[in-house]
């Protein structure tokens, strides 16, 4: 039986997954707070996209192609942890050792901490088209669902974001959102 899969990938190929790697990593903090383990899920990641580089059609998006595989990844991870207890969820090396004093640096974190209080369906899709700048195509290929669902979840993503920043629209409610949060992202396209 002849072996399928190419000895090394196209260098091309390699050089656009190179260029992929930042996206791959703030994606994975959609996931994980702690960097390390955003870090372990990127190189996760980029193994299995590497051993199954054979599978990936020329012509499709490489972007979502691995995405997709870290999604994946993620949700067989997570399954296995909530079989397995961890040990170590209040180890001292992951707790902050000083507040930032810098206004910005704590809005930052307000933000990225009301993201992960979302729903892991709303903080992909928020993180995927407000942070990354992908299209609702885009995210429901990846999300596996339909484009109105994505806009939906979106949508509901932004209400929370806003309820648990105190913030307000222009017109002066959290219930009516007429603009988007950071000026970048419309609400309906």
């Amino acid at each position: 039986m002849p072996n399928k899969r190419p000895q090394t990938p196209d260098p091309s190929t390699e050089d656009d997954i190179v260029c992929l790697i930042p996206a791959l990593r703030a994606f994975a903090r959609t996931f994980y707070t702690n960097t390390s383990d955003a870090d372990d899920l990127v190189q996760e990641t980029l193994t299995k996209a590497l051993n199954k580089i054979h599978q990936f059609k020329p012509g499709t998006k490489l972007k979502s192609w691995l995405f997709t595989i870290m999604r994946n990844t993620y949700c067989t991870r997570f399954k296995i942890a909530t079989r397995e207890p961890p040990g170590t969820q209040d180890c001292v090396a992951g707790q902050v050792g000083s507040p930032p004093s810098q206004e910005w640096s704590i809005r930052k974190r307000e933000l990225w901490e009301a993201i992960h209080r979302l729903p892991r369906a709303q903080r992909e899709v928020i993180v995927m088209i407000g942070v990354l700048g992908m299209s609702y195509k885009e995210t429901a290929d990846i999300c596996m669902c339909e484009i109105g669902t994505v806009k939906s979840r979106l949508n509901r993503a932004r209400l929370q974001l806003l309820d648990d920043l105190g913030e307000q629209t222009p017109s002066g409610s959290t219930s009516d959102v007429a603009a988007p949060i950071s000026g970048e992202i419309p609400l309906t396209r």
